[in-house]
């Protein structure tokens, strides 16, 4: 996907950045990243600075059936920019994002999605 169209995605979602990420977590930096590494967090770069979006954090712990939902995408092979995008983009099968059908709980639906995405 174009850097553009990835702009107008990002756009519409509150994004913190790393410390505040950190702070928001209670975590330090190091751990912080080591969550990323881990899939339990995804960062991505959104006006000029590395970001995680708000939605990623639930009562101060990464959102739950994030990090099942990541490694499932990167186990076929989406990752990065191009997770964060599908992540926060309208899904057609979901009729909602990805990201918002996570935070209302419903992490079968997601995965069905991310399926019928890698297809």
């Amino acid at each position: 996907m174009h850097e553009n169209s990835s702009d107008a995605v990002f756009a519409s979602y509150e994004w913190l950045d790393l410390p505040t990420a950190a702070e928001q977590l209670g975590v330090s930096s190091g751990r912080l990243h080591r969550l990323i590494e881990d899939h339990f967090l995804l960062a991505a770069k959104h006006d000029g600075a590395m970001g995680i979006p708000a939605l990623f954090i639930r009562d101060g712990e990464p959102l739950a059936g994030l990090r099942g939902t990541l490694t499932l995408l990167e186990d076929h092979g989406v990752t990065g920019r191009e997770a964060m995008i599908w992540l926060l983009s309208e899904d057609d099968f979901i009729g909602a994002t990805p990201i918002e059908t996570l935070v209302a709980g419903h992490k079968s639906t997601v995965r069905k999605a991310v399926q019928l995405f890698i297809d």
